[in-house]
C-alpha cells in the first residue's frame, strides 16, 4: 500500500495550522481508511472511488460506530483527498458527495448562576486556594477553553487594563476582557499565591497557573480540582471546564450578549457553533412560558 501519511500530517500541521491532537487523530483516521481500502485489494488511494469511501462508512456504521464518530473519519478522509488535491497527486475527491451523518444534538450542560455561586466560594485562603479561586474565576469570567487557561503565561495578563490575551494553537489571537471579582481573584494569587508556588523554580516559570512543583498545571489537575470542589458545594451534577465555558455563554445570551460579540469571545470559526447557546436560551424562554401563561 501506498501511503502519504507523513505528507499528510505535515499539511495538517504547516499549512491548516491544526493543533497536534488533532492532527493526530486525523491521521489514525487515514490509517484505518488505508487498512480497510487493502482489504479490497486497492493498492494506492489515489485509484479510490466514492463507493470505497461510502462501504468503509457502511462498516462503521455496522460495528455501531457513533454517528459523530463516522463524521469525523469523513471528515479526515475528506481533508486527506484535499491534500491530495493540492498535491497534484488526485484531480478529484471521490468524498465530496457522501453525506455526513446526522448527529442527534446534545443537550448543553450548564450550571445555574446560584451554582456558579456555590463553586466559586469553595476554594479556602492557603495558596492553593487563592490559586484555584483564581482559576475558577477566570474560567467563568472568560469561557475560555482549559487548554488556552493552561497555556496562559503571566505577560499575557494586563491587570490595569482588565484583560487576558489568548493565543491559539492556529496563530490566532484574541484579547478577552476580565471581570471585576476575576482581576481581584488573580491579583490576589498573583502577588500572594503565585510568589509561594513558584519557590522551587527561581522565577524560572512563565505560566500563569502553576502546579505545587511551581510547574505549569496540567488539565489532569484542574479538572480534579474541579470535581472536588463541585463535590464540596454539594453539587449533583458533572463538572468540567467545558461545563463552565458553557455556562459563561449561556449566562451572557441570558443577559442580552449578542452572537457575534460571543462567537469572538469564545473563539468560534463559525458562528453555527455559537447559536447552539441561542437554543438553549430560547428553550428556557419556551418552558417559563408554558408554565406560566394561563393559556400556554
Amino acid at each position: 500500500m501506498v501511503s502519504y501519511g507523513d505528507g499528510f500530517g505535515d499539511y495538517l500541521t504547516g499549512v491548516k495550522k491544526m493543533a497536534q491532537n488533532s492532527v493526530a487523530a486525523y491521521v489514525r483516521d487515514l490509517n484505518e481508511f488505508e487498512t480497510y481500502i487493502a482489504r479490497r485489494g486497492i493498492k494506492d488511494i489515489k485509484d479510490t472511488a466514492e463507493s470505497d469511501t461510502a462501504a468503509w462508512l457502511m462498516e462503521l456504521k455496522s460495528g455501531n460506530r457513533s454517528a459523530s464518530t463516522i463524521g469525523r473519519k469523513l471528515a479526515s478522509v475528506r481533508a486527506f483527498y484535499r491534500y491530495l488535491n493540492n498535491e497534484g497527486i488526485m484531480s478529484t475527491n471521490p468524498s465530496l458527495d457522501i453525506k455526513t451523518p446526522k448527529v442527534a444534538r446534545k443537550e448543553i450542560e450548564y450550571f445555574s448562576i446560584e451554582e456558579i455561586e456555590k463553586l466559586l466560594v469553595q476554594p479556602d485562603r492557603s495558596f492553593k486556594g487563592v490559586r484555584d479561586r483564581a482559576i475558577l474565576e477566570v474560567l467563568y469570567a472568560t469561557g475560555v477553553r482549559v487548554t488556552e487557561l493552561i497555556q496562559i503565561d503571566s505577560g499575557d495578563i494586563n491587570m490595569r487594563m482588565g484583560f487576558v490575551t489568548l493565543r491559539g494553537s492556529s496563530g490566532k489571537t484574541r484579547i478577552i476582557p476580565l471581570g471585576r471579582p476575576a482581576r481581584a481573584a488573580l491579583e490576589e494569587y498573583i502577588y500572594e499565591g503565585r510568589s509561594k508556588l513558584l519557590r522551587s523554580r527561581k522565577g524560572k516559570e512563565k505560566a500563569l497557573f502553576l502546579n505545587y512543583y511551581g510547574e505549569r498545571i496540567t488539565r489532569q489537575a484542574l479538572w480534579k480540582m474541579m470535581k472536588n470542589y463541585a463535590k464540596q458545594a454539594g453539587i449533583g451534577k458533572k463538572i468540567t471546564p467545558q461545563i463552565l465555558r458553557n455556562s459563561f455563554a449561556v449566562h451572557m445570551i441570558q443577559n442580552g450578549a449578542d452572537l457575534k460579540t460571543l462567537q469572538e469571545l469564545l473563539g468560534h470559526e463559525d458562528i453555527a457553533a455559537t447559536q447552539i447557546y441561542l437554543n438553549v436560551s430560547k428553550n428556557k424562554i419556551k418552558a417559563v412560558y408554558d408554565r406560566a401563561h394561563p393559556r400556554a
